[in-house]
């Protein structure tokens, strides 16, 4: 863009009333989520890892030394309008949940008793085929899956009714579906709604979840490597709704490291000829993966980033026999905190081998958490710009981002942060930056640098 064309501006209409934050899911990571924005309203704690609450974007050239926070650049709503609910098989409010997740600490948690015990699961939509670890009492009966959408479409309704909502937004924080690539059913809305009336095997409780939210016109985000809002029919109905997706996977511990490391690998040109990552995991999740059918959507979702930042096309020198292996190990005394292993054999200068080791003890929801928030604020923005479909520019907080099809994703982290913060830029009709910084010496590139 020429610094002397005018942006289009963008009208965003202001984030007035309350807001829903609905999760399929009410474990660890959605308790964890809901417990860290009332500790926060409350003054018991800093947010964290969140770059809505936290963030700053520089705005103009850099000889100009502005700045803004992102909450003050762009109209997010804001804590106080938020308005928690959720799904899960089982019946236990979000205080008792918390409790068993075991990831907050006794006196932080006894603090937000109150407002925790007021989040209570509706019925969940699940399906043992899917997850096969876990069963639980709290789920819906219905004829056939379409009823079962119905279902959650009035409770999407009613939820926003009862509370007083006038939007809301849905983001998966619910456990990993066996892997389930795309079928002949998902290939248009008309063939997903009769798979569902038939009770097609191969349409999950996810994508039913994803299907009801864009019938309401909730923006979606799938915090899960599940195969839901990839799947063309869903991207076919968010363009006809108007209704802004994303996914997929939150990009929190060892997947975080590898997209900051593996680009810089490859921006100096040295070689990798293996990477081994193990993970020690105890909770909930730990539990669903260590069935082979779940752990296969996470491996795909966490080996796709290796091979999309290394393009081996373009460097067989250097990445065209890279050994990439991925373990998930289900261990229970480690609860939510997990521990990644990273051995990544590396080569330099005239082939001479190297190693790097990487060992990072994290905690699952403590990492997820803000993202959730960032992606409900966010996409709540895209809603009221009148943004609609895939938003690509929300990939900063996903393993598997999710693209038009023909692009190939973008998996640096640097790059993806790039590419929100020019959108924020983009908002608010502020100068797009490139970090080209020749104008600093007699060349005008053209944006701001």
């Amino acid at each position: 863009m020429n610094m002397n064309q005018k942006q289009a501006k963008i009208d965003i209409k202001k984030p007035q009333g309350k807001l829903a934050v609905l999760t399929p899911g009410m474990g660890a990571v959605a308790t964890t989520f809901f417990a860290g924005v009332e500790a926060v309203k409350r003054g018991l704690a800093q947010p964290i890892g969140s770059y809505t609450q936290m963030g700053q974007v520089r705005l103009g050239k850099r000889d100009e030394n502005r700045s803004k926070k992102v909450m003050d650049l762009v109209p997010l709503a804001s804590l106080d309008q938020l308005v928690f609910g959720g799904w899960d098989l089982f019946p236990e409010n979000a205080y008792e949940s918390a409790k068993h997740a075991k990831v907050l600490e006794k006196d932080l948690l006894e603090a937000l008793k109150e407002p925790l015990s007021q989040i209570k699961p509706m019925p969940a939509v699940f399906d043992r085929d899917f997850v096969k670890r876990l069963d639980g009492p709290n789920v819906k009966h219905g004829k056939n899956k379409y009823d079962l959408a119905q279902q959650l479409r009035a409770d999407i309704r009613n939820f926003m009714k009862d509370n007083g909502c006038d939007r809301a937004v849905m983001v998966w924080c619910a456990s990993t579906e066996v892997y389930t690539p795309p079928t002949e059913v998902h290939a248009s809305i008309r063939s997903f709604e009769q798979g569902m009336k038939d009770n097609d095997p191969n349409i999950s409780p996810s994508q039913i979840y994803a299907y009801a939210a864009l019938m309401e016109r909730v923006p979606y985000a799938n915090g899960s490597p599940n195969i839901s809002v990839e799947m063309p029919c869903m991207q076919e109905l968010a363009l006809e709704m108007g209704t802004p997706i994303c996914g997929s996977d939150f990009k929190t511990g060892q997947t975080l490291i590898k997209t900051v490391l593996a680009p810089g690998l490859r921006n100096r040109l040295l070689g990798v000829s293996g990477w081994y990552s193990t993970n020690i995991l105890g909770n909930r999740d730990g539990e669903v993966l260590d069935d082979p059918g779940s752990f296969k959507s996470k491996e795909v979702s966490k080996t796709g980033v290796l091979t999309d930042i290394f393009s081996a096309e373009k460097y067989p020198e250097l990445y065209n026999d890279i050994s990439h292996v991925v373990r998930i190990n289900y261990y229970p005394p480690r609860g939510d905190n997990k521990e990644g292993w990273d051995n990544i054999d590396i080569f330099g200068w005239l082939g001479y081998p190297m190693q790097i080791k990487v060992n990072f003890l994290c905690r699952d929801s403590i990492l997820a958490a803000p993202i959730v928030l960032d992606l409900a604020l966010f996409m709540d923005l895209a809603s009221r710009a009148n943004m609609r479909g895939i938003q690509e520019w929300l990939s900063f907080y996903f393993k598997a981002p999710i693209v038009k099809e023909g692009l190939s994703p973008e998996h640096d982290l640097s790059v993806q942060l790039l590419k929100l913060e020019n959108t924020l830029r983009f908002f608010t009709q502020e100068e797009l930056i490139n970090h080209l910084g020749l104008t600093y010496y007699g060349v005008n590139e053209g944006q701001s640098s």
